[in-house]
């Protein structure tokens, strides 16, 4: 595939590679890059994610939960809280909790 192609459907270029297949990327005529899985580049390489990719991935999942509407409002209402109101939710969440 030439590298105007891949970059113009750089959304094809992801689902041959889903499919398990290899994407040259060409230049001129000449192989410049290859796009694999994955999969096949763990079989390849022996190598699987570490442990800071599978934590980043965690973090990742987390912040975006935070971005959620719900999530926005309930921030929004606890900065909007008043003191009474702030402790009252630390007793409940506190009470909530098992020892």
């Amino acid at each position: 595939m030439s590298s105007t192609e891949a970059q113009n459907g750089f959304g094809r270029v992801l689902e041959i590679v889903g499919r398990n297949a290899t994407v040259f990327i060409t230049r001129r005529n000449a192989n410049q890059a290859v796009i694999l899985s994955v999969d096949r580049y763990e079989e390849l390489t022996g190598q699987t994610p570490s442990d800071l990719d599978t934590l980043t991935a965690e973090f990742d999942e987390m912040v975006a939960q935070m971005q959620t509407p719900a999530a926005k409002a309930a921030m929004r209402a606890a900065f909007r809280a008043s003191p009474d109101e702030l402790a009252d939710a630390a007793v409940w969440a506190a009470e909530r909790k098992p020892a």
